[in-house]
């Protein structure tokens, strides 16, 4: 955070606010760190393949609809997006102790990850309404339709938190595709190696017909079924229950 910035939010008596710039500094410091270091080892051990960087809008609120298949999905994708990419992340990342709690806290803490409880219906709201509230801040945010990773490599049918928030926020979806990520840190593995990795970015899709009826179940549903198909066209996965 600026001195002055600091300096004029201090005089003001608004500690809130001192303690936002605060965070926002740490925030940028933070993601420079990944941009700068994580970025270059990532590349180094991991050989990444990526296609359709350019179909990401640069600018403006805009959902990343991926498939999910490792942990590593979560840093593989705001790493090699062409923009900042915000990810929710469970609770648990942030609180974790000894070598590998703080080396967790700090990657994600880095990409700029929100934390979320996921253990009630209500902790799934709140972690929509934290993503809802970054695209209308104009942010670039991931999500997995899918809701879990896959332990078979099979594409399961999207749940309809996407279209909600694609058609809250009225903002394109980027379907993304991931290979690989499930040989660098298989489900239950304690920690990654080395593996190549594919991400293909497909072209963004908006959904004119459905705008404004986020509230209704079929519009949702229309809306989820066409992002899985798009992530389907370019992961190839054999689908399950869909």
């Amino acid at each position: 955070m600026s001195r002055v910035r600091r300096r004029v939010a201090t005089a003001s008596g608004d500690d809130a606010r001192v303690a936002e710039l605060e965070r926002e500094g740490s925030v940028r410091v933070f993601y420079l760190l990944a941009r700068f270091v994580l970025r270059p080892l990532f590349i180094l051990t991991c050989r990444p393949t990526v296609v359709g960087k350019d179909r990401v809008p640069l600018t403006g609120p805009v959902l990343l609809a991926s498939n999910h298949l490792s942990f590593i999905d979560s840093i593989a994708i705001p790493l090699m997006a062409p923009r900042k990419v915000g990810y929710l992340a469970k609770a648990e990342y942030f609180t974790g102790t000894g070598i590998k709690g703080w080396l967790t806290k700090t990657v994600f803490t880095a990409l700029g990850a929100r934390p979320v409880e996921r253990q009630s219906q209500r902790a799934a709201q709140a972690g929509l309404d934290t993503v809802l509230a970054a695209l209308n801040a104009g942010e670039a945010f991931g999500i997995y339709p899918e809701g879990t990773r896959s332990r078979d490599g099979k594409l399961a049918r999207g749940k309809t938190g996407v279209a909600w928030l694609a058609l809250t926020a009225d903002c394109p979806v980027v379907p993304v595709a991931v290979h690989g990520t499930d040989r660098v840190q298989p489900v239950d593995a304690a920690w990654p190696r080395p593996a190549k990795v594919t991400i293909t970015f497909g072209e963004p899709l908006t959904f004119p017909e459905q705008r404004g009826l986020a509230g209704r179940g079929p519009a949702r549903r229309v809306v989820t079924d066409r992002i899985m198909e798009a992530i389907h066209a370019l992961s190839g996965q054999e689908k399950t229950g869909w």
